[in-house]
Protein backbone atom coordinates (compact mmCIF):
# COMPACT_ATOMS: atom_id res chain seq x y z
CA UNK A 1 0.00 0.00 0.00
CA UNK A 2 2.47 2.64 0.83
CA UNK A 3 4.78 1.55 -2.41
CA UNK A 4 1.51 2.64 -4.33
CA UNK A 5 0.39 5.72 -2.29
CA UNK A 6 4.25 7.20 -2.90
CA UNK A 7 4.36 6.10 -6.89
CA UNK A 8 0.90 7.89 -7.39
CA UNK A 9 2.18 11.20 -5.82
CA UNK A 10 4.50 11.49 -9.04
CA UNK A 11 0.38 12.77 -10.67
CA UNK A 12 1.74 11.16 -14.17
CA UNK A 13 -0.99 8.89 -15.54
CA UNK A 14 -1.69 7.13 -18.93
CA UNK A 15 -5.55 6.43 -18.96
CA UNK A 16 -5.95 3.71 -21.78
CA UNK A 17 -9.45 3.84 -23.31
CA UNK A 18 -12.05 5.48 -25.55
CA UNK A 19 -12.67 9.06 -27.09
CA UNK A 20 -15.89 9.77 -28.38
CA UNK A 21 -18.57 12.56 -28.66
CA UNK A 22 -21.41 13.23 -26.39
CA UNK A 23 -24.47 14.87 -27.62
CA UNK A 24 -27.22 16.37 -24.96
CA UNK A 25 -30.61 18.04 -25.78
CA UNK A 26 -31.35 21.15 -25.21
CA UNK A 27 -32.47 22.62 -22.89
CA UNK A 28 -32.17 20.25 -20.16
CA UNK A 29 -34.94 18.02 -19.43
CA UNK A 30 -35.55 17.64 -23.02
CA UNK A 31 -35.79 13.91 -24.49
CA UNK A 32 -33.59 12.70 -27.28
CA UNK A 33 -37.18 12.66 -29.39
CA UNK A 34 -37.97 15.99 -28.42
CA UNK A 35 -34.69 17.52 -29.39
CA UNK A 36 -34.19 20.52 -31.50
CA UNK A 37 -30.61 21.59 -30.53
CA UNK A 38 -28.01 19.87 -28.97
CA UNK A 39 -24.78 20.89 -26.91
CA UNK A 40 -21.82 19.30 -28.09
CA UNK A 41 -19.11 17.32 -25.41
CA UNK A 42 -16.24 15.38 -25.12
CA UNK A 43 -16.67 12.11 -23.93
CA UNK A 44 -16.09 8.61 -23.94
CA UNK A 45 -15.44 6.81 -20.23
CA UNK A 46 -11.02 7.05 -20.46
CA UNK A 47 -11.22 10.59 -21.99
CA UNK A 48 -14.21 11.48 -18.95
CA UNK A 49 -11.51 9.98 -16.71
CA UNK A 50 -8.48 11.84 -18.18
CA UNK A 51 -10.06 14.90 -17.48
CA UNK A 52 -11.15 14.45 -14.32
CA UNK A 53 -7.49 13.87 -13.33
CA UNK A 54 -6.48 16.95 -15.66
CA UNK A 55 -8.74 18.87 -13.89
CA UNK A 56 -7.06 17.83 -9.91
CA UNK A 57 -3.71 19.30 -11.47
CA UNK A 58 -2.52 15.78 -12.80
CA UNK A 59 -0.65 14.97 -15.82
CA UNK A 60 -2.36 12.86 -17.96
CA UNK A 61 -1.83 11.37 -21.54
CA UNK A 62 -4.24 9.35 -23.68
CA UNK A 63 -3.38 6.12 -25.42
CA UNK A 64 -6.38 4.77 -27.43
CA UNK A 65 -7.17 5.19 -31.27
CA UNK A 66 -9.78 7.51 -33.21
CA UNK A 67 -11.37 7.68 -36.80
CA UNK A 68 -9.56 9.77 -39.60
CA UNK A 69 -12.51 12.26 -39.35
CA UNK A 70 -13.94 15.11 -38.64
CA UNK A 71 -15.27 13.40 -35.18
CA UNK A 72 -11.71 12.04 -34.40
CA UNK A 73 -10.06 15.32 -34.79
CA UNK A 74 -12.99 17.05 -32.28
CA UNK A 75 -11.92 14.71 -29.86
CA UNK A 76 -8.20 15.54 -30.13
CA UNK A 77 -8.83 19.38 -29.77
CA UNK A 78 -10.98 18.40 -27.11
CA UNK A 79 -8.07 16.86 -25.49
CA UNK A 80 -5.86 19.59 -26.41
CA UNK A 81 -7.95 22.11 -24.84
CA UNK A 82 -8.07 20.40 -21.70
CA UNK A 83 -4.42 20.11 -21.14
CA UNK A 84 -4.45 16.27 -21.68
CA UNK A 85 -1.37 14.17 -24.05
CA UNK A 86 -2.33 13.17 -27.43
CA UNK A 87 0.88 12.03 -29.04
CA UNK A 88 -0.43 8.35 -28.64
CA UNK A 89 -3.73 8.71 -29.70
CA UNK A 90 -3.65 7.87 -33.15
CA UNK A 91 -6.19 7.61 -36.64
CA UNK A 92 -7.65 5.03 -38.63
CA UNK A 93 -9.33 5.34 -41.46
CA UNK A 94 -12.00 3.11 -44.10
CA UNK A 95 -15.11 2.37 -42.26
CA UNK A 96 -13.84 2.62 -38.21
CA UNK A 97 -15.75 5.61 -36.34
CA UNK A 98 -15.57 6.98 -32.52
CA UNK A 99 -18.37 6.01 -30.11
CA UNK A 100 -21.34 8.56 -30.47
CA UNK A 101 -23.17 9.06 -27.21
CA UNK A 102 -26.67 10.85 -27.23
CA UNK A 103 -27.98 11.57 -23.35
CA UNK A 104 -30.36 13.24 -21.86
CA UNK A 105 -29.49 15.83 -18.53
CA UNK A 106 -32.80 14.42 -16.93
CA UNK A 107 -33.45 11.49 -14.43
CA UNK A 108 -36.96 10.73 -15.37
CA UNK A 109 -37.10 8.43 -18.25
CA UNK A 110 -33.24 9.00 -18.57
CA UNK A 111 -32.40 7.75 -21.83
CA UNK A 112 -28.64 7.29 -23.55
CA UNK A 113 -28.21 5.62 -26.65
CA UNK A 114 -24.84 4.88 -27.91
CA UNK A 115 -23.64 3.99 -31.50
CA UNK A 116 -20.41 1.81 -30.98
CA UNK A 117 -20.52 -0.01 -34.53
CA UNK A 118 -17.05 -0.73 -36.37
CA UNK A 119 -15.72 1.35 -32.96
CA UNK A 120 -12.14 2.93 -33.63
CA UNK A 121 -10.75 2.42 -30.25
CA UNK A 122 -11.02 -1.78 -30.56
CA UNK A 123 -8.26 -1.26 -32.98
CA UNK A 124 -5.90 -0.46 -30.62
CA UNK A 125 -2.88 -2.84 -31.23
CA UNK A 126 0.49 -4.12 -29.53
CA UNK A 127 2.26 -1.81 -32.00
CA UNK A 128 0.25 1.38 -30.60
CA UNK A 129 1.33 0.33 -27.24
CA UNK A 130 5.31 -0.47 -28.24
CA UNK A 131 5.29 3.20 -29.35
CA UNK A 132 4.24 5.15 -25.36
CA UNK A 133 7.24 5.65 -23.31
CA UNK A 134 5.79 3.72 -19.88
CA UNK A 135 8.95 5.69 -18.39
CA UNK A 136 7.01 8.87 -18.62
CA UNK A 137 4.46 7.95 -16.24
CA UNK A 138 3.77 6.71 -12.92
CA UNK A 139 0.23 4.75 -13.20
CA UNK A 140 -1.94 3.13 -16.16
CA UNK A 141 -5.47 3.12 -16.08
CA UNK A 142 -7.40 0.81 -18.30
CA UNK A 143 -11.32 0.76 -18.31
CA UNK A 144 -13.22 -2.83 -19.42
CA UNK A 145 -14.37 -1.37 -22.67
CA UNK A 146 -11.34 -2.08 -24.74
CA UNK A 147 -11.50 -5.62 -23.48
CA UNK A 148 -14.78 -5.96 -25.17
CA UNK A 149 -13.24 -6.84 -28.61
CA UNK A 150 -9.87 -7.82 -30.29
CA UNK A 151 -7.14 -6.54 -30.99
CA UNK A 152 -7.29 -3.92 -27.99
CA UNK A 153 -8.01 -6.51 -25.68
CA UNK A 154 -4.70 -8.12 -26.34
CA UNK A 155 -3.12 -4.51 -26.77
CA UNK A 156 -4.44 -3.77 -23.55
CA UNK A 157 -3.36 -6.40 -21.34
CA UNK A 158 0.31 -5.80 -23.17
CA UNK A 159 0.23 -2.51 -21.81
CA UNK A 160 -0.63 -3.82 -18.56
CA UNK A 161 2.77 -6.12 -18.80
CA UNK A 162 4.59 -3.04 -20.39
CA UNK A 163 3.74 -0.97 -17.62
CA UNK A 164 4.40 -3.42 -14.52
CA UNK A 165 7.68 -3.79 -15.98
CA UNK A 166 8.32 -0.39 -15.16
CA UNK A 167 7.03 -0.68 -11.71
CA UNK A 168 3.98 1.45 -12.91
CA UNK A 169 0.48 1.12 -10.48
CA UNK A 170 -2.12 -0.33 -12.65
CA UNK A 171 -5.94 0.62 -11.97
CA UNK A 172 -8.60 -0.77 -13.37
CA UNK A 173 -12.12 0.62 -13.92
CA UNK A 174 -14.81 -2.50 -14.61
CA UNK A 175 -17.07 -0.40 -16.90
CA UNK A 176 -18.91 -3.85 -17.86
CA UNK A 177 -21.31 -3.28 -21.08
CA UNK A 178 -22.90 -6.32 -22.30
CA UNK A 179 -23.96 -5.42 -25.39
CA UNK A 180 -20.25 -4.91 -26.40
CA UNK A 181 -19.20 -8.74 -25.34
CA UNK A 182 -20.05 -11.72 -27.57
CA UNK A 183 -21.12 -13.56 -24.14
CA UNK A 184 -21.19 -13.28 -20.74
CA UNK A 185 -18.82 -15.69 -19.65
CA UNK A 186 -16.31 -14.46 -21.84
CA UNK A 187 -16.65 -11.01 -20.34
CA UNK A 188 -16.46 -13.02 -16.91
CA UNK A 189 -13.15 -14.45 -17.70
CA UNK A 190 -11.52 -11.97 -19.26
CA UNK A 191 -12.52 -9.21 -15.81
CA UNK A 192 -11.01 -12.00 -13.63
CA UNK A 193 -7.76 -11.86 -15.45
CA UNK A 194 -7.20 -8.12 -15.53
CA UNK A 195 -8.64 -7.91 -12.20
CA UNK A 196 -6.41 -10.07 -10.83
CA UNK A 197 -3.30 -8.02 -12.20
CA UNK A 198 -4.07 -4.72 -11.34
CA UNK A 199 -3.41 -2.80 -7.96
CA UNK A 200 -6.98 -0.79 -7.83
CA UNK A 201 -9.88 -2.46 -8.91
CA UNK A 202 -13.09 -0.16 -9.12
CA UNK A 203 -16.70 -0.95 -9.93
CA UNK A 204 -20.37 -1.28 -9.00
CA UNK A 205 -22.27 -3.46 -7.30
CA UNK A 206 -23.58 -5.09 -10.54
CA UNK A 207 -20.18 -5.81 -12.01
CA UNK A 208 -18.46 -7.23 -8.78
CA UNK A 209 -21.79 -9.52 -8.97
CA UNK A 210 -21.72 -9.95 -12.20
CA UNK A 211 -17.99 -11.33 -11.80
CA UNK A 212 -18.59 -13.37 -8.89
CA UNK A 213 -21.70 -15.35 -10.48
CA UNK A 214 -24.57 -13.50 -8.75
CA UNK A 215 -25.86 -9.87 -6.57
CA UNK A 216 -25.57 -11.39 -3.27
CA UNK A 217 -21.63 -12.75 -3.42
CA UNK A 218 -20.57 -9.34 -5.15
CA UNK A 219 -19.41 -8.28 -1.75
CA UNK A 220 -17.47 -11.05 -0.94
CA UNK A 221 -15.83 -11.75 -4.35
CA UNK A 222 -14.11 -7.63 -3.87
CA UNK A 223 -13.21 -8.39 -0.48
CA UNK A 224 -11.13 -11.72 -1.26
CA UNK A 225 -9.68 -9.99 -4.72
CA UNK A 226 -8.32 -7.83 -2.25
CA UNK A 227 -7.11 -10.01 0.08
CA UNK A 228 -5.52 -12.19 -2.43
CA UNK A 229 -4.02 -9.92 -4.87
CA UNK A 230 -3.53 -7.67 -2.18
CA UNK A 231 -4.93 -4.93 -4.01
CA UNK A 232 -7.26 -2.04 -3.09
CA UNK A 233 -10.99 -3.29 -4.81
CA UNK A 234 -13.85 -0.23 -4.32
CA UNK A 235 -17.42 -1.81 -4.28
CA UNK A 236 -19.91 0.71 -4.93
CA UNK A 237 -23.65 0.90 -4.37
CA UNK A 238 -25.07 3.39 -5.85
CA UNK A 239 -27.41 5.59 -3.33
CA UNK A 240 -25.44 3.04 -0.38
CA UNK A 241 -22.40 4.94 -0.85
CA UNK A 242 -19.53 2.10 -1.27
CA UNK A 243 -16.89 0.20 0.54
CA UNK A 244 -13.94 -0.03 -0.13
CA UNK A 245 -11.53 -3.21 0.81
CA UNK A 246 -7.80 -3.91 1.16
CA UNK A 247 -5.48 -6.65 2.52
CA UNK A 248 -5.57 -5.04 6.61
CA UNK A 249 -8.85 -3.38 6.70
CA UNK A 250 -12.70 -2.15 5.34
CA UNK A 251 -14.46 0.31 5.52
CA UNK A 252 -18.17 2.09 4.54
CA UNK A 253 -18.42 5.51 2.95
CA UNK A 254 -22.01 7.28 2.24
CA UNK A 255 -22.59 9.73 -0.35
CA UNK A 256 -23.40 13.42 -0.71
CA UNK A 257 -27.21 14.32 -1.25
CA UNK A 258 -27.49 16.64 -4.16
CA UNK A 259 -30.43 17.76 -6.64
CA UNK A 260 -28.95 15.19 -9.20
CA UNK A 261 -29.78 16.32 -12.94
CA UNK A 262 -28.77 13.40 -14.89
CA UNK A 263 -26.96 9.55 -14.13
CA UNK A 264 -24.09 9.86 -16.65
CA UNK A 265 -20.67 10.67 -15.51
CA UNK A 266 -20.66 9.59 -12.01
CA UNK A 267 -18.43 6.78 -12.09
CA UNK A 268 -15.68 8.38 -14.05
CA UNK A 269 -15.16 11.05 -12.14
CA UNK A 270 -15.23 9.39 -8.92
CA UNK A 271 -12.60 7.37 -10.22
CA UNK A 272 -10.64 10.75 -11.46
CA UNK A 273 -11.71 12.18 -8.01
CA UNK A 274 -10.40 9.19 -5.92
CA UNK A 275 -7.03 8.77 -7.71
CA UNK A 276 -5.89 12.53 -7.81
CA UNK A 277 -6.49 13.09 -4.28
CA UNK A 278 -4.09 10.01 -3.70
CA UNK A 279 -1.85 11.75 -5.74
CA UNK A 280 -2.06 15.04 -3.87
CA UNK A 281 -1.46 13.31 -0.38
CA UNK A 282 -4.58 12.22 0.59
CA UNK A 283 -5.59 9.44 2.74
CA UNK A 284 -7.21 6.11 1.07
CA UNK A 285 -10.74 7.44 3.01
CA UNK A 286 -9.70 10.73 2.51
CA UNK A 287 -9.55 10.10 -1.26
CA UNK A 288 -13.05 7.91 -0.96
CA UNK A 289 -15.09 10.53 0.13
CA UNK A 290 -13.40 13.49 -2.73
CA UNK A 291 -14.36 11.09 -5.33
CA UNK A 292 -17.88 10.90 -3.72
CA UNK A 293 -18.01 14.42 -3.80
CA UNK A 294 -16.95 15.01 -7.74
CA UNK A 295 -19.83 12.19 -8.70
CA UNK A 296 -21.83 14.05 -7.13
CA UNK A 297 -21.00 17.30 -8.76
CA UNK A 298 -21.24 15.85 -12.21
CA UNK A 299 -24.06 14.34 -11.84
CA UNK A 300 -25.41 17.91 -10.96
CA UNK A 301 -24.75 19.27 -14.33
CA UNK A 302 -25.02 19.12 -17.66
CA UNK A 303 -21.96 17.65 -19.91
CA UNK A 304 -19.56 14.52 -17.75
CA UNK A 305 -16.44 15.83 -19.20
CA UNK A 306 -17.14 19.55 -18.78
CA UNK A 307 -18.85 19.18 -15.70
CA UNK A 308 -15.71 17.47 -13.84
CA UNK A 309 -14.76 19.86 -11.03
CA UNK A 310 -11.55 21.34 -10.65
CA UNK A 311 -9.79 21.95 -7.21
CA UNK A 312 -11.51 25.42 -6.04
CA UNK A 313 -14.75 23.66 -7.16
CA UNK A 314 -14.87 20.56 -4.77
CA UNK A 315 -13.45 22.03 -1.99
CA UNK A 316 -16.34 25.14 -1.92
CA UNK A 317 -18.55 22.20 -2.63
CA UNK A 318 -17.10 20.02 0.45
CA UNK A 319 -17.22 22.56 2.90
CA UNK A 320 -20.66 23.13 1.49
CA UNK A 321 -22.06 19.42 1.66
CA UNK A 322 -21.95 16.88 4.28
CA UNK A 323 -21.75 12.99 3.23
CA UNK A 324 -24.37 11.18 4.58
CA UNK A 325 -22.32 9.20 7.15
CA UNK A 326 -20.44 11.49 9.85
CA UNK A 327 -17.85 9.12 10.17
CA UNK A 328 -16.68 6.33 8.12
CA UNK A 329 -17.79 2.48 9.51
CA UNK A 330 -14.13 0.57 9.50
CA UNK A 331 -12.59 -2.13 10.65
CA UNK A 332 -9.17 -3.01 10.51
CA UNK A 333 -7.51 -6.89 11.21
CA UNK A 334 -5.28 -7.81 13.53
Amino acid sequence: MSRLLEKLQGKRYLVVGRAGMDLTPEPAGTSIEDAQTMSVHLGGSAANIAVALRQQACHVSLLTRVSDDAIGRYCVNQLERYGIGHKYVTPIGGEYRNSLALSEARLLDHQTTIYRNGAADFMMSEANVDAVDFSQFDAVVTTGTLLASEPSRTATFYALEKAKTEGLVSIFDIDYRPYSWASAQEATDTYKRMSSLCDVIVGNDEEFGFMAGNMANGPMFAHELANRSDCICIYKMGSKGSTTYTANESFQTGIFTVSAMKPTGAGDAFLGGFLSSLSNGKTLQQSVVRGSACAAIVVSKVGCATAMPDEKELVRFLKQHSISMEETLSSTKD
